[in-house]
């Protein structure tokens, strides 16, 4: 069990410049949250004694029904990951040539368009949300564009209406990247809603879990009914098949999973708010430290704690903060660094695209996630904050350390 040390007003020296880390073991982005385990148990015992582990059992289809209610959208169909949900949705919409999407975001989408034969054309995104700007993929849009793949970065969601309508007056298709989205909305509507379909992500870092999982949400029939079969290698009978398929089911041990977590769903949300907010007190006076906000008139599942260093106010960079941090144990990431379009193999296929996405690279930079969840208390926030501030207040060590370790 991770302690953070008690409060004092002398505290000691940071790991990084030869004190003790402030945490005894590794405090991650993403630990898992977990629902009740006896409720778990005894979906699994259940599972056990009919000897039914997967093909469309109770509990997936318990998982679907209970995803596709609170969207309230048609159809949830589960799948083992959400890459595997991206790859069939689009196979399944039958798209080409090139589709635009942000380089900052998770690679996975990217890859699964490329795995499809599909070109990744990487767009920049806006200063303020992180999410694709419509006027540039306006002028991103070519002969060869075939969809629009938006993303609701950190779970606030993208300019659903400029994006859809832009698609429509550019006879595109518009589907919706909702990863990091679930339980969050969009002028009052659910995310999940919108666009041909979006893919939700139900990874044991998500908000919601089924340990690994994914799923296509939609209102559309006929898509949805091609997705059940393409996810289950084609097949429309025992033994015939109609369709091109894959293996892209979902397991019944993860959607017991994935209802254990559903019905922590309250508290997990209340946890989330309470630890953002812990954490916008504990660095609200700190010069060039900003915490990415949520809208207070749209329900969010405050999943990410989200910080920006601005190096041309803070006493460090982003960089050297995560550095200061890791040795403490506090693992922060560089969410989304350094954007897809700077990892292999799209940086030898575009060498020159940072030029056009100055948005994306400014953010990329500055961006990054605190630790949150179920495991992580006031105590430990609170340790987090004054790690942060001590590191300020040593500043000029610090960075003199980092030269000399960035030079050796």
């Amino acid at each position: 069990m991770v302690a953070a040390k008690s409060t004092t007003t002398e505290r000691p020296a940071l790991a990084i410049l030869g004190g003790k880390p402030a945490f005894a073991e590794p405090l991650h982005v993403g630990r898992p949250n977990v629902g009740n385990y006896g409720a778990f148990q005894e979906r699994v015992a259940d599972m056990w004694d009919r000897r039914w582990l997967t093909n469309a059992g109770r509990y997936v289809e318990e998982f679907e029904q209970r995803v596709a209610a609170l969207i309230g959208v048609k159809h949830c169909v589960a799948t083992c990951n959400a890459t595997a949900a991206i790859e069939i949705v689009v196979h399944a919409l039958g798209l080409k040539g090139e589709v635009i999407l942000p380089s900052f975001t998770f690679v996975a989408a990217a890859n699964a368009l490329q795995w499809q034969g599909v070109t990744p054309t990487f767009c920049d995104i806006e200063a303020d949300n992180f999410n694709l700007d419509p006027e540039r993929v306006a002028s991103m849009i070519t002969p060869r564009t075939t969809a629009i793949f938006p993303a609701h970065i950190f779970g606030r969601p993208a300019d659903i209406e400029a994006l859809t309508r832009l698609a429509a007056d550019r006879g595109l298709t518009v589907f919706f990247d909702a990863a990091h989205a679930l339980g969050c909305s969009y002028q009052g509507e659910m995310i999940g809603r919108f666009g041909r379909a979006e893919i939700l992500s139900f990874h044991a870092t998500k908000f919601i879990n089924s340990m690994e999982g994914g799923a296509v949400v939609t209102n559309d029939d006929d898509l949805a009914h091609r997705l059940r079969l393409m996810k289950n290698f084609g097949f429309t009978s025992y033994d015939r098949t109609d369709e091109i398929g894959i293996n892209g089911k979902m397991t019944e041990v993860c959607a017991a999973m994935g209802l254990t977590s559903f019905e922590a769903m309250p508290e997990i949300v209340e946890i989330n708010r309470r630890n953002w907010g812990a954490y916008r007190d504990g660095l609200k006076k700190l010069p060039g430290i900003s915490l990415i906000e949520y809208s207070t008139a749209e329900q969010h599942n405050y999943h990410y704690v989200i910080v920006e260093v601005d190096s041309q106010q803070a006493p460090l960079n982003r960089d050297e903060l995560l550095l200061t941090l890791h040795r403490e144990n506090v693992l922060a990431r560089r969410y989304f660094w350094p954007g897809c379009h700077r990892m292999a193999p799209y940086a030898s296929l575009y060498p020159n695209a940072g030029s056009c996405l100055p948005q994306t690279e400014r953010v990329a930079g500055r961006v990054l996630a605190l630790p949150t969840g179920q495991t992580i208390t006031l105590e430990i926030i609170e340790t987090i904050c004054e790690i942060i501030s001590a590191a300020f207040s040593y500043a000029g060590r610090i960075r003199s350390l980092s030269l000399t370790q960035a030079q050796s």
